[in-house]
């Protein structure tokens, strides 16, 4: 169907820890996102925008509810079958880079094609990189990087997949103002050049408002159900 969500979540719930220590953390959480739009996820700190964000990308299984992602409900996937699916559907970039560190840049970014069996997984992480400015990078490892060339290689690294959900946890936590912009920059331009649909978790409030939607997260429910949509952006990216 042409109209489908690109998510789509329906009375989702999810306790994480045991005993005394368990925690409720998403309470009946129902939610659409369209294809291609970009979404920002703001709350307090513990609010669950984290969390909703890993049920997402399938990292954390759903109690109750349904997961449907990119056409696929996600509950009745083994794990096999899960990671199979996020390899092939899921791109995620998260705050603090996740590089192996004994892997150069192209290593890092060749190995989801290579779990996916691609013979062309060298030839197609070496143009991503080259498209995320760091073709001049391709055999440096981590530590000879700055951070915010760690976070370019962690995006080549979720888009060389061509994902069809890109998913994006404190994408600029770990980065000053700066190089935090050229990060957010390139996401975007690239979420709006291959239509990828983008779900963010960000405290920044301005770099929520760069998305096409905001949508507020507290104690592990959607704080508003008419989240906020930023219409005169539609035009921008048409």
């Amino acid at each position: 169907m042409a109209n489908e969500p690109a998510i789509a979540l329906k009375d989702v719930h999810l306790t994480l820890g045991d005993g005394a220590g368990r925690v409720h953390i998403l309470k009946g959480v129902t939610l659409d996102i369209e294809a291609g739009q970009s979404v920002g996820l703001v709350g307090p700190s513990g609010s669950g925008k984290s969390t909703l964000l890993m049920v997402m990308a399938g990292l954390e299984r759903a109690d109750e509810g349904s997961v449907h992602v990119a056409g696929s409900e996600l509950g009745p996937l083994s794990e096999d079958a899960l990671a199979q699916f996020r390899g092939q559907n899921v791109g995620i970039i998260f705050q603090s880079f996740h590089l192996v560190p004994n892997m150069t840049a192209l290593e890092n970014v060749a190995v989801p094609l290579e779990l996916a069996g691609r013979s062309d997984a060298f030839e197609k992480a070496e143009a991503e990189l080259e498209a995320v400015g760091l073709g001049h990078r391709l055999h440096h490892y981590p530590a000879q990087m700055s951070g915010g060339e760690q976070q370019r290689v962690a995006v080549a690294r979720a888009l060389v997949v061509e994902p069809k959900i890109l998913i994006a946890d404190e994408p600029t936590g770990n980065l000053d103002e700066t190089t935090g912009a050229q990060i957010v920059d390139l996401m975007f331009s690239v979420q709006r050049e291959r239509k990828t649909t983008l779900v963010l978790v960000t405290h920044d409030p301005a770099l929520a408002d760069q998305c096409d939607r905001t949508i507020r997260v507290r104690s592990g429910e959607i704080e508003e159900a008419a989240s906020d949509v930023h219409p005169a952006k539609e035009s921008i990216r048409a």
